[in-house]
């Protein structure tokens, strides 16, 4: 097998674009889900109007995932991420002038609150849209060969963003307020269109253009359901993220239990970040593929451990440390999932693969934040959060014990095989 090359993927000019186009979304999503967190819990101080922020944006974004897988197989993918971008960007313009005072001493506070919900919804509608679209367009940019490596690099600007996003948010809130700083997520929204003119069209690689679209459905499903590794990977971090969501949360332990204000708060929400973006760029020198069944297994569990830790601690940096922790966990996680998700899904499935994908992951951070929110509200934040983190333990010894050839996945045959088909 050929020597690691740890920049094998930043060597295409593409990618390097597409990697400036993730970033710049994943930075203006995070931020703004942040600050709308935070904008609610001012209004409302109620844990369950959190929830109502994740259930907003998870039902549209599971109801129609499938669906929007199919007309991303069926669709040319510049011009659908296109058309995504200018979603967020309206979506943004409209969250900027709800927070206006202009605008805000004119309408009741529950209209806002109700406004503010029919946006996040509307953003939920984007959402199902555009993760398909970039795991697509992903593929069309960089050969099959350096897909793991790939996938290690855009895994780790997405942490990046999702680093930078919550904590400019955390301190923009404290120094411009929040009507401001939604006017640099929409910044940053226009960031990404500029890059995306840079990529040109590229080739629709489905041969069955025009295929029914509840047929194209079901073979979305049967592939996924078929393809076992896929479906444990998917299963097992749906489970983490929809019982481990203590990040919905935090507004509560910033500004009641820790009482760290809008800067505490960012670095609470940075932290976990910091721990995959650190783990991610690590990884490109040091790959993951090896026993990666069995890595992942660790990894989750270390996940549930962490989120634990920080619901029962009342020390900020004890907090930070173990949200940290949980970041570097979950940036495990991630990376063995999408090298899986990349390598083992053929190129005219994609769509509908990252569709499923965004249902069992993606939205269950939405889900996730409506349980804890739920949770919270009916027996306390603390107790929320260490129920999250006791489920999570107990989903990966389960899914261990009752799964022996998912704990011997090793992903170097794999790459064995891709760097055959291109030589």
């Amino acid at each position: 097998m050929a020597k690691n090359d740890p920049y094998a993927a930043l060597r295409y000019k593409e990618f390097n674009i597409f990697l400036i186009i993730r970033f710049a979304m994943v930075f203006a999503w995070s931020m703004q889900f942040v600050v709308i967190e935070w904008e609610v819990y001012s209004i409302t101080k109620n844990p369950l109007s959190l929830g109502i922020i994740g259930l907003m944006e998870v039902i549209p974004a599971v109801s129609l995932a499938l669906f929007a897988g199919h007309i991303v197989d069926q669709k040319e993918k510049k011009g659908l991420l296109l058309k995504c971008i200018l979603g967020f960007s309206v979506i943004s313009v409209g969250l900027f002038l709800l927070t206006w005072p202009v605008v805000v001493s004119n309408v009741s506070t529950q209209l806002t609150l109700y406004l503010i919900y029919f946006l996040v919804f509307l953003g939920g509608i984007v959402r199902s849209f555009l993760g398909p679209t970039i795991f697509s367009l992903f593929s069309l940019i960089i050969p099959k060969k350096v897909y793991p490596n790939a996938a290690t690099w855009s895994s780790s600007v997405w942490q990046m963003g999702a680093v930078v996003g919550p904590a400019v948010a955390g301190f923009s809130i404290d120094v411009i307020g929040v009507h401001w700083s939604m006017l640099l997520i929409f910044g940053f929204s226009l960031t990404a269109l500029t890059a995306l003119s840079f990529i040109p069209k590229k080739p629709i690689l489905n041969p069955k253009i025009g295929e029914n679209v509840f047929e194209s459905l079901r073979e979305g499903i049967r592939f996924v359901k078929k393809t076992k590794v896929i479906l444990s990977a998917l299963t097992l971090d749906m489970i983490a993220v929809l019982f481990g969501g203590a990040v919905a949360l935090l507004p509560i332990y910033a500004q009641d239990i820790l009482e760290v204000g809008p800067e505490g708060f960012g670095i609470l929400r940075a932290a976990p970040a910091v721990g995959a973006l650190i783990i991610m760029f690590t990884s490109a020198y040091f790959p993951l593929n090896k026993n990666a069944g069995w890595k992942l297994l660790v990894a989750i569990f270390g996940f549930g451990i962490c989120i634990i830790v920080f619901g029962v601690s009342t020390i900020f940096w004890l907090s930070v440390v173990a949200l940290f922790m949980s970041g570097a966990t979950d940036g495990v996680s991630m990376i063995i999932r999408q090298t899986i998700l990349q390598l083992k899904t053929p190129d005219h499935m994609r769509g509908r693969v990252a569709s499923v994908n965004s249902m069992f992951v993606g939205s269950s951070n939405e889900l996730g934040a409506f349980e804890s929110g739920l949770t919270a509200k009916l027996f306390g934040t603390v107790t929320a959060v260490v129920f999250g983190g006791s489920m999570t333990l107990i989903t990966v010894v389960i899914t261990g014990l009752a799964s022996p050839k998912f704990r011997k996945l090793d992903l170097r045959k794999d790459l064995k095989e891709l760097e055959e088909q291109s030589e």
